[in-house]
């Protein structure tokens, strides 16, 4: 089935509605996963103010993350690791979805966060610092 019609008399062409429809679907589909993806970059890169690599090697790169009061960043993603709270943080973590999730945590507190996307941002009057050690591989199995 083709998605137009000719017609002889007046050479002209008619598209059918549902492939302009379906087009569209495709680009707007195409130009959102860019978007997702293009957003999704390293933090230490797409945001070098908030993001500081501290070191780095072949297993592991260590970031000092600090935000000024109701700072924020820009959608990055990070891969697993823990996160060392040096101060206290007041925060929201925005998806590539649109989903909000706050968080409060007290200075001291030491967490696991697997692998995400999101846009953080610093909710609080007073500034935060954290470090962050993110795994790049998984560790070879001892014997």
């Amino acid at each position: 089935m083709s998605d137009s019609m000719c017609d002889d008399k007046t050479k002209t062409r008619t598209i059918n509605p549902l492939a302009i429809v379906a087009g569209l679907a495709v680009l707007g589909t195409g130009a959102f996963l860019a978007g997702v993806t293009a957003s999704a970059q390293d933090a230490a890169k797409v945001d070098p103010k908030h993001y500081k690599v501290e070191f780095e090697n072949d297993q592991v790169r260590v970031l000092r993350i600090t935000y000024g009061p109701h700072e924020k960043s820009v959608m990055h993603s990070h891969p697993a690791g823990v996160v060392v709270y040096l101060t206290d943080a007041s925060g929201k973590f925005t998806m590539p979805g649109g989903a909000t999730k706050a968080a409060v945590t007290k200075a001291g507190t030491v967490v696991w966060v697997d692998s995400t996307v999101h846009l953080p941002e610093n909710t609080g009057d007073k500034p935060f610092e954290v470090i962050e050690m993110e795994l790049k591989t998984k560790p070879a199995a001892t014997k």
